[in-house]
């Protein structure tokens, strides 16, 4: 089963170490009350990873390594509803036996316990449609479970919509009647657009009574269609004749022309799919997308939509010209396997990494076309706008992408901890930045004639691996170890696991992997090149990360929130420690056993801000102490601008029970704030 809600999406040699195997139907065809998946010894899979008997697992695909190591996606139903947020990744070893799982969600379904609304449909396309000031019919609204966040509710989801690609998927609380979660099914890279500047290429056709159409059955059935300016929504139009199979003048006068680029674009996107991946067309089914040029009137951008299934194009207006560029044909096809992969959802850092998919995909699928009209570059609608800088956005030096319609903001070369606020077309800078440092390197270039310059963010010097192996790097990382709610850290695991996979552990391509992020500060986390991930084992903590609230904490001063102010580590809830600019103190204790090893670890992450000035003395504190024990103590003098892994060995107390406890002292004056989250004691 794939998302429930219908995406919106705008602007050589095989993976040898993988093929895809075990593919289940796809959108419409998985049933919500599948029977549930048999393992070894006649458990089923549900069972197996301690899930409730109201949970389903539908298997999405699978993709089975050399050494018979398989990964296999699902999507989950409880009580028969989808689950959004309840999408998993389940990693097996060649004799079966269950290694790791990858979660978009660790909320508790079990926890649900009332499955009828309190809120009717008609209230819930109410709550949409104030929200997002579109129309919404109570007709479309259906059930299900939201596990985004600290905990699983009863929901209902609604879809607004007005034409133009305007589209917003809005959850609401069935209880409540709040809205607890939404965004656009519009996922465009705005702007976006292209002249019709590929020359003269080769293009699919079949012969029809009186000509020829428009039509490649050699990839799945490609069509293009004229929408004739409609700007209805989903697209629709007449398919695209001709009387002796000459297409177009290469001008935009010529309605023929804009549609040679899409019908181009389209067959040279799955081109590169199949031979780089071995991916068969989007859906990785064979199946064919239509493609819609001369959407809209003036219409300044293109969009991928998930729910027909099909490519629009903008004809452009005063800043840009008409939207079927090479780059913009992969950036939107892309979003299409976005959604049938990890469906990375398209809103705060995960949302970057969708448009930064976008961007990396369509930007190779320009060098995979070789086309000497348009030669392959890292910059992004280089071909289609009118005015200047004549691109939208540049890979290597995100900091320079145009800010047409953002109102003179630009795009980030390195990662903050507050940039998945900000829109997804900024946010997705350091992963595109990552990519081309890993891709090319740093330093002064010219590629496809065009000056490319990146800057690392940590002043280091990063020799590239080559765009083909970077690009199978992050392929991998998308479809076999991202969720919907990857973020920049978790992304950085995920590639490094995925180049442990192709090329080895310690290989060189890795450790540039992990170069390229530290290149755009994003930290460390848990995957190293070498070794399997230090705790990942069982925790002793209850509550590690706070997202029950207090639950098994005793909590004195310090705030347990989900407050937009800060931000969490991971989930919804962090500990919200001092930060009062006066003389108090807070305190989080918890008593754990001290799992029985010599090699037992304490790790959590911290955020240290202060309005202290720089240097001078400790007036703020955070002590960890275990037991009597004292680990470790910050201070104003440790601030940070993102959370912090931090570690101790804590061997020498195995197997002993004793009080974990974070004591935080503030001065009466000047404010320190200590944010917590994510604690873990495992035996290594």
């Amino acid at each position: 089963m794939s998302r429930r809600w219908s995406v919106v999406v705008g602007l050589s040699g095989l993976l040898l170490a993988s093929a895809f195997v075990g593919l289940t139907p796809g959108v419409g065809q998985a049933s919500l009350s599948a029977p549930r998946e048999r393992a070894a010894g006649g458990a089923s899979i549900e069972l197996r990873l301690g899930l409730s008997p109201a949970e389903h697992l539908l298997k999405e695909y699978a993709v089975r390594d050399e050494d018979g190591t398989v990964h296999t996606r699902y999507d989950r139903t409880y009580d028969g509803k989808p689950v959004i947020g309840g999408d998993l990744v389940v990693h097996r070893a060649p004799g079966g036996k269950i290694g790791s799982i990858d979660w978009a969600s660790e909320a508790d379904l079990s926890a649900l316990r009332d499955l009828t609304p309190s809120v009717s449909k008609a209230d819930a396309a109410a709550v949409a449609r104030r929200t997002t000031n579109l129309p919404s019919s109570a007709e479309d609204a259906e059930l299900v479970v939201y596990a985004i966040g600290d905990r699983a509710r009863l929901a209902w989801e609604s879809t607004a919509s007005r034409g133009l690609g305007h589209r917003e998927v809005v959850y609401v609380n069935a209880s409540t009647g709040d809205r607890i979660g939404g965004w656009s099914l519009v996922e465009h890279a705005d702007g976006t657009g292209n002249s019709l500047y590929s020359g003269t290429v080769t293009i699919q056709t079949v012969p029809q009574a009186g000509g020829f159409g428009l039509r490649d059955e050699t990839r799945g059935d490609n069509r293009t269609l004229d929408n004739d300016n409609a700007g209805d929504f989903p697209p629709t139009g007449a398919l695209l004749t001709d009387t002796d199979n000459v297409w177009g003048n290469g001008l935009a006068g010529n309605r023929q022309s804009a549609a040679v680029d899409a019908h181009y674009g389209a067959a040279k996107t799955w081109d590169y799919y199949l031979s780089r991946f071995n991916r068969n067309g989007i859906g990785d089914d064979g199946v064919g997308a239509p493609s819609f040029v001369h959407y809209g009137s003036n219409y300044e951008n293109a969009f991928w939509d998930d729910g027909c299934f099909c490519m629009a194009y903008g004809d452009g207006g005063p800043t840009f010209r008409p939207l079927a560029s090479l780059d913009v044909a992969g950036h939107e096809m892309s979003h299409g396997v976005m959604s049938r992969t990890a469906d990375l959802i398209y809103q705060g850092e995960s949302g970057g990494l969708n448009e930064a998919n976008s961007d990396i995909h369509g930007t190779m699928v320009e060098f995979f076309a070789n086309n000497s009209n348009d030669k392959g570059d890292y910059y992004i609608g280089e071909k289609v706008t009118k005015v200047n800088p004549r691109f939208l956005r540049r890979m290597d030096n995100p900091r320079l992408d145009a800010p047409l319609y953002t109102g003179g903001l630009h795009g980030y070369n390195c990662w903050t901890p507050t940039m998945g606020a900000d829109d997804v077309h900024f946010s997705s800078g350091p992963a595109n930045h990552w990519f081309y440092l890993l891709a090319e390197g740093s330093g002064s270039k010219r590629i496809g004639g065009r000056a490319h310059n990146s800057p690392t963010c940590n002043g280091s010097t990063i020799t590239g691996i080559g765009k083909v192996p970077a690009s199978r790097i992050w392929y991998r990382a998308v479809t076999v170890y991202m969720t919907s709610t990857t973020d920049y850290k978790d992304a950085r695991d995920a590639t490094i696991r995925a180049a442990r996979d192709l090329f080895g552990a310690n290989s060189t391509q890795c450790q540039r992997v992990v170069g390229g992020w530290n290149a755009v500060k994003v930290a460390k986390q848990d995957w190293t090149c070498s070794g399997t991930p230090p705790g990942q084992g069982t925790n002793a903590v209850t509550n590690p990360g706070f997202e029950s609230g207090s639950t098994g904490w005793t909590v004195t001063g310090t705030l347990i929130t989900n407050s937009t102010l800060w931000f969490p580590h991971s989930g919804s809830r962090y500990a919200w420690m001092q930060g009062y600019g006066s003389n108090t103190d807070d305190s989080l204790r918890q008593s754990v056993t001290v799992p029985n090893s010599p090699n037992a670890k304490l790790r959590f992450d911290l955020l240290v801000n202060t309005e202290e000035a720089s240097g001078g003395s400790a007036f703020d504190t955070l002590q960890v102490r275990l037991g009597s024990a004292t680990l470790g103590t910050y201070s104003n003098l440790n601030a940070t601008d993102s959370y912090t892994r931090r570690t101790f060995g804590i061997g020498r107390f195995a197997g002993q029970t004793r009080q974990l406890q974070f004591i935080g002292n503030e001065d009466a004056s000047i404010q320190t704030t200590f944010l917590v989250d994510d604690v873990r004691v495992t035996a290594d």
